[in-house]
């Protein structure tokens, strides 16, 4: 079983996500590639909003390729391209997180390697 970290000597989390995660002895790790709002026959969702959502569905679709899930989950980077949509990213991650709280870090970059990528998130994933 995982174990969250999240001490009351600093501030709590801003959002929904842990400051640490500890993952026990013999777990089995996966890592995620950053995943992309395209969906399965390889076409790009259209727009932020269904672009966050296919990235969370690839990733989930991956996670279960391994026989893991969400609550698997140890750290979870975000990147989007518009600092005016860390509210929705924010928003549209909460139904596919539910109560799992990862180690989670969002950052806002220019660009990403395709100019109709709008969102990439990669993962770490462990299992007992």
């Amino acid at each position: 079983m995982l174990k969250i970290h999240n001490p009351d000597t600093i501030a709590p989390p801003a959002s929904i996500y842990s400051h640490a995660i500890e993952v026990p002895p013999n777990a089995r790790w996966l890592y995620l590639a950053g995943q992309v709002g395209a969906k399965p026959d390889g076409a790009m969702a259209q727009g932020f909003e269904a672009q966050c959502k296919q990235t969370w569905e690839n990733l989930i679709a991956v996670l279960a390729a391994a026989d893991m899930g969400i609550p698997d989950l140890v750290r979870v980077n975000g990147y989007i391209t518009d600092t005016s949509q860390v509210a929705a990213f924010r928003e549209i991650r909460i139904p596919y997180l539910g109560d799992t709280r990862t180690s989670f870090t969002l950052v806002v970059v220019a660009a990403l390697a395709s100019p109709e990528w709008l969102v990439e998130i990669d993962a770490v994933a462990a299992k007992v």
